[in-house]
């Protein structure tokens, strides 16, 4: 039921207001402890099942005795920072990212505003799966009540200007909000602090939520940022909890770039934590080089931002995140935060007196080739001593100058073959002879 990024599907289908208020009753009864009192967050992006997910979320938390928070449409890192602010026992977020409108999902942080771990994800799985048997059902005073925050986004809009105390005067931004969580807050927290800021894609309708914009779809920020005439552009997904960047010649900076130039400017600053930054396996060859030039530390773990973020508490790393701008700064948030990373950027570029084209020439983004190849065992071709050993010899030939990553899919019956490094060419000749290796294996 629970993937990395919580409880996800089509909504009013899979994900539907029986599931949701199911996982309301569940996650109360686990995450408050049945305390009478105690209460819940929940926020919300602007899709239109928002709404219903929500109503039935409320009712699944109130009947288990504990009063449900709402705080309208705010970006999934306000809700996990309005979780500790607030000190609630717990925070709901709805919302399915950059998924198209159809999705949503419910995720949950923890009191302390951490995703939760996969044994309590998995105790409240087993009681919704049984029907919330066991969980007790009070009468009269004993019920949840409703309150509704006004004042929430005011509350973050506050929270990420005091983490930020710079002047951006001078600066000309075009924000692309992706008709999304970020579409309020974004605009505000960036003119508060003195940007020239032009918005688009700040008008929710309820279905247009990363349609043709965002993270996933910045073309129209490249034009707008050139047209404008802009310093740089940024782009939020869906629920705000990641950002790319346009340079001012609507060169795309993804988030390995991000992280390059930040990780370098706190090393400066002698503020890189464990001199250590944590990434995923995907994250781009150009980002290892760059840092191994710094002396900084990489780790790589598995896909998923809950990956990266329970290394970096591991390592106690400060800076980890995703090729996608999914990027966590544990110094500012307990989660990836779209709005503060963009923040952190913004003031790499006052100080260093650098253009963000300049700082992403920091770290070449060197070519990768994908092929996905079907499969009928997915663990046999892991598993298999060819592979491993066809891997090994390319590995040895390309000498620290490119990549292999051979992994299967998580929800197809397909292995992915990527390989990276300096020349297209024989990128197409390594991968196609691991793809004619796989498909040899039976």
């Amino acid at each position: 039921m629970f993937g990395t990024d919580g409880v996800r599907g089509v909504a009013n289908r899979d994900l539907t207001p029986e599931l949701a208020y199911k996982l309301g009753r569940a996650g109360a009864f686990v995450l408050a402890g049945g305390n009478n009192g105690s209460r819940m967050v929940i926020g919300k992006d602007t899709r239109i099942s928002g709404d219903m997910l929500e109503a039935a979320l409320v009712a699944g938390i109130c009947s288990a005795g504990i009063d449900a928070v709402t705080l309208g449409v705010l970006p999934t890192p306000a809700i996990a920072y309005l979780t500790r602010e607030l000190k609630a026992a717990a925070g709901v977020v709805i919302s399915a990212s950059h998924n198209p409108v159809d999705d949503n999902g419910i995720k949950f942080f923890s009191a302390s505003g951490f995703k939760l771990s996969d044994e309590v994800e998995a105790d409240i799985e087993e009681l919704v799966l049984n029907e919330c048997t066991g969980i007790p059902c009070p009468v009269g005073g004993g019920i949840g009540r409703l309150y509704r925050m006004t004042d929430a986004a005011d509350r973050y809009v506050d929270f990420a200007c005091s983490v930020f105390k710079m002047d951006l005067s001078g600066l000309k931004v075009v924000v692309d909000c992706a008709n999304g969580a970020a579409y309020q807050v974004a605009p505000r927290i960036f003119n508060k602090l003195g940007a020239e800021v032009t918005t688009i894609f700040s008008q929710p309708d309820g279905i247009n939520i990363n349609y043709g914009c965002g993270s996933t779809h910045p073309e129209v920020l490249m034009e707008t940022v050139v047209s404008n005439g802009a310093d740089l552009g940024l782009a939020h997904d869906g629920d705000a909890d990641r950002v790319l960047a346009v340079d001012a010649g609507g060169r795309l900076v993804d988030g390995d770039q991000i992280m390059v130039i930040c990780a370098r400017h706190l090393k400066e600053k002698g503020l890189l934590a464990k001199n250590t930054v944590v990434v995923t396996v995907m994250s781009n060859l150009g980002l290892h080089l760059a840092l191994r030039d710094s002396d900084i530390q990489v780790i790589e773990t598995k896909v998923g931002d809950r990956y990266v973020l329970e290394e970096m508490q591991r390592s106690g790393a400060c800076l980890g995140g995703e090729q996608s701008g999914h990027i966590i700064s544990l110094e500012h948030n307990t989660t990836g935060d779209g709005i503060l990373t963009a923040l952190q950027l913004l003031k790499v570029i006052k100080e260093s007196g650098r253009s963000l084209a300049e700082l992403a020439d920091q770290m070449e983004r060197l070519p990768q080739l994908l092929v996905n190849v079907p499969v009928a065992d997915k663990a046999q071709v892991m598993d298999s001593p060819v592979l491993a050993e066809a891997i090994k010899k390319i590995e040895h030939r390309l000498s620290g100058e490119g990549r292999i990553l051979v992994r299967p899919s998580g929800t197809e019956s397909l292995v992915r073959v990527m390989a990276e490094g300096r020349d297209m060419e024989q990128l197409k000749e390594i991968v196609g002879r691991l793809a004619s290796i796989i498909e040899k294996i039976k």
